[in-house]
């Protein structure tokens, strides 16, 4: 075997041949050249072949549906449960509505009865007034901060959000008794506690502060609900002071405001009367020494 021969085969990784196999050509063909041509010459190792290969066939995937928020699939759930009702209201219609498979809605809720619950939670902490909200309303005396804090709850309860819970609760509280109360537990328990502090930093620990903070909550915030709830529109000034006054009437009751009594016209008066008395008194002791 010539020198050039075997370095060809070496490169090839044949060295170990060299010595063991005798150099093999047919019909003066040499193999291992013949070998090495076809390692060359090989398409399988031509990089323009794998160029020019075709891309195998490729399925088009149908585009996925927008995935919804839960807070934006709950709120679509609350709009068809408000406008329908809960009997008439079908997890399909509600699946159709948000474009939502119906195995994810099962998935997440289990059944319809759950669902309603959760797309009312969603509707409580929508509108309920944060507790820092209204402690921010405080003013230095009781009745100032009532008023703003009675302002800011009636605004609360005749927002769109508070319509829509106060609604919705109506409707179906009849059939489904837990659902009033847990609104009711939900919704106000804090408000509550928070007006029950309130009274008692400014007029003493009493056994009843809870129920008078219920009582409040009844005057001045029910009052609005229930006409919204019925249907009665009125026009924000009445109802704004309808609220001052229901405020003034949980603080006073029925009985007269009294005007406020002017303290330096009031000394001047006694001033007055005593200056008056001092001289009848002189001119006495004077007729007297006459």
């Amino acid at each position: 075997m010539t020198d050039p021969e075997a370095d060809v085969i070496e490169k090839l990784g044949y060295a170990h041949h060299t010595h063991s196999t005798s150099h093999v050509s047919v019909s003066g063909v040499d193999l291992a050249a013949a070998d090495m041509q076809t390692c060359r010459m090989s398409p399988i190792q031509t990089p323009e072949s794998l160029v020019d290969e075709p891309a195998p066939p490729t399925r088009e995937r149908r585009p996925r549906r927008p995935s919804l928020s839960n807070e934006a699939f709950l709120d679509k759930a609350l709009d068809l449960f408000l406008e329908q009702g809960f009997e008439r209201t079908s997890i399909e219609a509600i699946t159709a509505s948000a474009g939502m498979a119906k195995r994810t809605v099962y998935l997440r809720y289990g059944d319809k009865t759950s669902l309603f619950k959760a797309a009312l939670q969603r509707a409580i902490e929508d509108w309920i007034v944060p507790v820092e909200r209204l402690r921010a309303a405080e003013r230095g005396d009781l009745e100032t901060s009532l008023l703003a804090i009675g302002q800011i709850l009636v605004d609360n309860i005749l927002s769109p959000a508070g319509l829509r819970l106060l609604r919705l609760t109506n409707a179906e509280s009849g059939r489904m008794p837990e659902i009033g109360d847990y609104t009711v537990h939900q919704g106000t328990d804090q408000t509550i506690a928070y007006l029950a502090d309130l009274f008692r930093r400014h007029l003493g620990d009493f056994a009843e502060a809870e129920d008078a903070a219920e009582a409040f909550l009844n005057l001045v915030v029910g009052g609005p609900a229930n006409a919204a709830a019925w249907g009665v529109a009125q026009d924000p000034a009445t109802i704004s002071r309808r609220t001052r006054y229901s405020v003034r009437l949980f603080l006073h009751g029925l009985a007269p405001t009294k005007a406020p009594v002017d303290e330096v016209a009031q000394l001047r008066r006694l001033l007055a009367e005593t200056m008056a008395q001092l001289d009848r008194a002189m001119a006495a002791l004077e007729r007297g020494g006459d």
